[in-house]
């Protein structure tokens, strides 16, 4: 295939995407449907030639033809943005546009009807017609194209400038190229087929810079979307093959030129230039001055605000990065502005903003920052960011206030970003290093930047305040353990105290001081398991292989000094569940004694054995007490620190037996009738023989 027939092709297919994306979109406006008519021409005038380069079958005239029709549909656009663009400054200067308008019809029609006529105007009246009238009319249509595309950039208001100044290069540079080949033309009398081959590879080139003007207009109706990710690589990519090519073409030169040394110079130049490419591609600063300068000259906005957005909601939920969530404060933020280094203050206890984190290599050292300093009380006042440059070159827009005296001149600071998370109330201040890049500072960096400390000041909120919420669990979960010693404490000093009141009248009896001893040594017994248990740390913790039948034995015979003595009705033989041992005990014990006081000296109390299914085992202990409502078992039986002993009780032993049975999988039923008594109904999982194995195996070992 024909480089010529390439080239055209290349255009056609560029010039059909950006008429089918336009078409898309609808465009309502006359200048967004002149856009789709000028580029669907385009695309006709390329594949004509493609098929006039292939196959050469066209006639003359045709290829005039669609010269003349693609130069005025784009001549017909511009002088759409000539004459209706809302950034028109000087509306005198559109008077004559009419007039202009009609003469380039009558020429462009004029021009047709000569390029069908030329065989007959040329055999019959030769010295008047030729060829060459056509490429003369040719440069004047590129003349004026040029003209035009003058007009309509000088005509816009300066600041709105930047939405057409691609449009007006790509177009520029096209009715350049056919000025150049026209006139190229008239003088050697000939088209130059290397130029002629050209221009569909410039159609194609082209039509990225439209676009991105298109993007730039919203009156043209054209939502294009363009990655600045795509862009930021595809120039990386297209600069470093200028690069390369210009590299590549000193270093033939060099070594045609440099006679005997000339190969050896070329390897050390390309090498060198190599070297240095790959430091460009590598250098952060170089990345971040590229990034700057397509956004200013490519887009609307300076960010694409939901890549931002994401970005930053990703960075601050990263806990995996192996930064804490400030230095990911830091490192977002500083990444929307180009900043490598920064510190955060965050308000404490006192009021005061202490150092809380930095990030990067920032050359302050400052641990805290007083409410009343001037620059934090600007801040909270105005809740504005202090641009620290700025504030040394325009005194006057920050009301006199001076640089911070604890920032050093070398210290490299830039901005003072308070950060907020609900109006008024300044919750830290974030110091950014001076960017890589320099950045626009206007009201769209700034209200980004508002708008990222807000939402990184929310994360800081949370994450303090769930940090405070564990510190108030593990408090809470301390103080309950030591009520619930507390609560056996009381009951060990109880039994304690009786055997005191009885030692003065028996002490001399052998079997009273039998049972003291016992009784001594059940409470040192108990007392050091219960510090072993406050401290979370020994035997008490430890779940093992518990004899039901066995344990409720002992609790029967620790409670059998206080009447009425409880009856135990042992049908538990080879029941075993796993649970704490001291635990359960205390958990049974709890009930009996509160049966006991419950049922009075003339009472009775039974715990009973029961077995409702193979995997569980049921312990009832019932008691002849005056019983409960059912309003007070659902209200305040297992309610904590609700007691109805008075100043004698703690209010914790139902509750914390029901919670230890639920902690190993079982659970605590009360039944109750008034004036009847009441029954404590305790199931708890069996377990079952594989597991008793399994648990010796573990001893052994």
């Amino acid at each position: 295939m024909a480089v010529g027939t390439l080239s055209y092709l290349s255009g056609a297919l560029a010039q059909l995407f950006l008429a089918v994306l336009l078409t898309l979109r609808r465009p309502q406006s006359l200048r967004g449907r002149w856009l789709i008519l000028s580029s669907t021409v385009t695309t006709a005038w390329c594949l004509l030639l493609a098929l006039q380069e292939a196959f050469g079958v066209l006639p003359a005239a045709l290829i005039w033809t669609i010269e003349l029709l693609r130069d005025y549909v784009w001549l017909a656009f511009f002088g759409k943005l000539l004459g209706q663009h809302e950034g028109v400054a000087y509306p005198p200067r559109q008077r004559g546009i009419g007039a202009v308008r009609a003469s380039v019809q009558v020429a462009v029609l004029s021009m047709g009807l000569y390029a069908w006529l030329t065989p007959y105007l040329q055999s019959s009246f030769p010295q008047f017609f030729s060829k060459s009238w056509q490429e003369f009319g040719l440069v004047a249509l590129s003349i004026l194209g040029l003209a035009l595309v003058e007009q309509v950039y000088r005509n816009t208001r300066p600041d709105l400038r930047w939405r057409i100044k691609l449009i007006c290069l790509a177009l520029g540079g096209m009715f350049a190229y056919d000025f150049y080949l026209y006139t190229d033309a008239l003088l050697f009398d000939r088209i130059n087929p290397d130029l002629w081959a050209a221009r569909g590879a410039l159609a194609g080139i082209v039509v990225p810079l439209i676009a991105t003007s298109a993007a730039k207009n919203p009156e043209w109706n054209l939502d294009l979307y363009i990655s600045r990710r795509i862009v930021f690589h595809s120039a990386t990519l297209l600069g470093t093959g200028i690069y390369l090519l210009s590299m590549g073409t000193v270093g033939y030169y060099i070594r045609v030129f440099g006679g005997e040394w000339g190969p050896v110079i070329q390897i050390v130049f390309v090498a060198a230039a190599s070297l240095a490419l790959v430091l460009l591609l590598f250098s952060a600063q170089t990345r971040a001055r590229v990034r700057v300068y397509l956004t200013k000259n490519f887009f609307n906005y300076a960010y694409d605000y939901r890549e931002e957005w994401l970005t930053l909601t990703r960075t601050l939920a990263d806990a995996a990065s192996g930064l804490s969530l400030e230095e990911r404060v830091i490192y977002a933020i500083g990444r929307l502005v180009e900043s490598q280094n920064g510190v955060l203050w965050w308000r404490d206890s006192t009021g005061a903003l202490a150092w809380r984190a930095s990030y990067g290599a920032p050359q302050v050292d400052v641990a805290r920052l007083e409410s009343n300093d001037p620059v934090v009380a600007y801040m909270m006042e105005r809740e504005w960011i202090v641009n620290l440059a700025e504030m040394e070159s325009m005194p006057e827009a920050y009301d006199g206030l001076q640089p911070p005296v604890w920032l050093k001149p070398e210290s490299n600071a830039w901005l003072l970003l308070p950060m907020f998370r609900d109006e008024g109330r300044l919750y830290g201040v974030l110091l950014l290093s001076k960017p890589r890049a320099p950045i626009k500072w206007d009201w769209e960096v700034l209200d980004l930047l508002k708008t990222a400390s807000t939402v990184a000041a929310s994360y800081l909120a949370l994450d303090d305040a769930g940090r405070q919420l564990t510190e108030a669990r593990q408090f809470e979960g301390f103080n309950r353990l030591s009520a619930f010693v507390i609560h056996d404490l009381k009951n060990l000093i109880a039994q304690l105290t009786l055997v005191l009141r009885n030692a003065e009248r028996h002490h001399d009896n052998p079997a009273f001081v039998r049972d003291a001893f016992k009784t001594l040594d059940h409470v040192v017994e108990r007392m050091n398991r219960l510090m072993n248990q406050l401290r979370n740390a020994g035997p008490s913790v430890v779940s093992e292989s518990v004899d039901v039948g066995r344990l409720l034995g002992e609790v029967t015979t620790a409670r059998a000094s206080q009447v009425p003595a409880p009856l135990f009705q042992d049908g538990a033989e080879g029941v075993v569940v796993t649970a704490n041992r001291d635990r359960l005990f205390s958990a049974f014990e709890h009930i009996v004694h509160n049966a006991q006081d419950a049922a009075g000296k003339h009472g009775r109390v039974e715990l009973r054995v029961m077995h409702p299914a193979p995997d569980s085992v049921a312990i009832e202990i019932e008691d002849t007490g005056p019983g409960m409502s059912a309003e007070f078992i659902r209200t305040r039986l297992f309610r904590p620190f609700d007691t109805t002993k008075g100043l004698t009780g703690m209010g914790i032993g139902a509750y914390e037996s029901r919670e230890y049975v639920r902690s190993i999988g079982g659970e605590m039923v009360v039944t109750s009738e008034q004036g009847k008594g009441t029954t404590f109904r305790i199931v708890i999982p069996r377990q079952n023989a594989e597991n008793r194995q399994e648990q010796r195996v573990e001893a052994l070992a």
